[in-house]
Formats: C-alpha cells, sequence, structure tokens
C-alpha cells in the first residue's frame, strides 16, 4: 500500500516547456549584426534613388505641361487667324453685334504676327510664319523665313522653295529699275527651278507652271511655251490645266 504522504506522480500536470527566440546566426554573427552596420547606406541609397525617379517625374511633368500650355498658344494664334475679312460693301447691323473681323487680308496677318509675338510660341514654323509676311507686304523679312526653311525634305521644302520663288518676283515687279528687276526675276525663276525637280514629286506641276511665267516676264516666250506644255502634261488631272490654256492663250500658242 503506498504511503499518503508520497505524491501522485501520475496525476501531476506535465511542464509546458518554454520557447527561446535566438536571432539566426551566420556563423558567429546574426543576419541583424551584419545588417547594422550597413544601414546607413541603405537608407541613404533609398533615398537616393527616390530622389532621382522624383527629378524623373518632374521634368516629364514639365514637358507635358510646356507642350500642353504651347498647344494652347498656338490655339490662341489660330483663333485669330480663323477671323474672316468682312466684304468691302458689308455694313453692319445695329441689331447684332459685329463680330470679330478684318477689313482686308493684309490687316489680318499683321493681327495673326502680332498675336505670335504676344504668346511667344515656337511651335509655328518659318513657312507660315514667311506666308503672312507676304500678305503683310513685308517681303524682306518673308523672304528671310522662307529661306530657312528652303531646305527642309519633303513637302515642308517643297512649299517653302515656292514661297521663296513667289516673294522675290513679287520684289522683282515692284522695282523701277530694270536691271534690277530682271535679276529679280532671274532669282525667282531659279528658285522655282530648285522647287521639285522630280517630275513624279508633290507640286512638281506648279514648279513648271511657276517657272513658265517667269519665262514669260523675262520676254523668253518660247521657253515658256515649252514648260507650260510640260505643265499642263503633268498637270492635266488638276485644276492648273485651264490656267495653263489661259497662259498659252496669252502667248499665241495654237
Amino acid at each position: 500500500m503506498a504511503d499518503k504522504d508520497e505524491p501522485n506522480t501520475k496525476n501531476a500536470p506535465t511542464a509546458t516547456p518554454r520557447l527561446e527566440v535566438k536571432a539566426v546566426s551566420l556563423g558567429n554573427e546574426s543576419i541583424l549584426d551584419r545588417l547594422l552596420p550597413h544601414m546607413k547606406k541603405i537608407v541613404i541609397a533609398i533615398a537616393v534613388t527616390a530622389a532621382i525617379l522624383g527629378v524623373v517625374f518632374f521634368v516629364v511633368w514639365m514637358r507635358d505641361r510646356k507642350h500642353g500650355h504651347e498647344t494652347e498658344k498656338v490655339a490662341t494664334v489660330l483663333e485669330v487667324a480663323e477671323r474672316p475679312v468682312r466684304p468691302a460693301d458689308e455694313k453692319p447691323d445695329p441689331k447684332k453685334p459685329a463680330a470679330p473681323s478684318f477689313a482686308d487680308p493684309k490687316e489680318r496677318a499683321n493681327a495673326v504676327l502680332d498675336s505670335l509675338v504676344k504668346q511667344g510660341t515656337d511651335m509655328v514654323g518659318p513657312t507660315y510664319r514667311a506666308s503672312l509676311l507676304v500678305q503683310a507686304g513685308k517681303l524682306d523679312e518673308a523672304i528671310a523665313e522662307y529661306r530657312k526653311a528652303q531646305g527642309q525634305t519633303g513637302l515642308d521644302g517643297v512649299l517653302a522653295r515656292e514661297g521663296l520663288g513667289i516673294a522675290l518676283e513679287m520684289k522683282a515687279t515692284q522695282e523701277k529699275d530694270a536691271t534690277v528687276r530682271q535679276k529679280g526675276l532671274e532669282e525667282a525663276l531659279a528658285t522655282f527651278k530648285a522647287m521639285q525637280p522630280d517630275d513624279k514629286g508633290p507640286r512638281a506641276a506648279y514648279a513648271l507652271y511657276h517657272q513658265g511665267r517667269m519665262l514669260a516676264l523675262l520676254g523668253k516666250r518660247d521657253e515658256a511655251k515649252a514648260v507650260f506644255e510640260k505643265a499642263k502634261e503633268l498637270g492635266k488631272n488638276t485644276d492648273l490645266a485651264e490656267r495653263v490654256d489661259e497662259r498659252l492663250a496669252g502667248l499665241g500658242a495654237s
């Protein structure tokens, strides 16, 4: 018989073992021990990366903002350019407020040029600016602008050279001195010859048409007729053919 005073070991609860958390060790050092000396470098690297990304995003934002701002400037200029030129005999209606308009193309061109200066936009090319200067009667300035764009490739260059030839022609026809006038017309002729050297290129028929006009003004009737005939052939499917026929008729062509 067991002694009453002997403890009952069968029913005594088993003690739960205590868990001890230890840092993962690599050799004799924990990962934390190894990271601590480099923590400052890690924080600095993160901060530098964030700063660089911030600068990049800021530049992109400024670029997009500038592009949108430039577009608004161009829209303002075009709003002026789209205002109509009122007929000379138009009488204002007292019952209706007068819509913004201009007395003639010259007044409108000057207004658009003033708007370009005021807006300070550089999204308008020299060819467009030059065409406005021609309409405003500022031929020397127009010629300078056209020369900036005459070396461009494709249609832009063709139009710039065409505009340059027309501006040179206009300036020449205003000259009172015959020698200066002829020299100006010859320069315009050379410009139109360089306008589109490819017969299959855009506005090739118009390049020949302009050459024919210059030759006629220079008194070279036979050469003018031959060039007009070629222009008519190239432009047979356009409205240019009718204009060439009128020129040929004026030269006495059969």
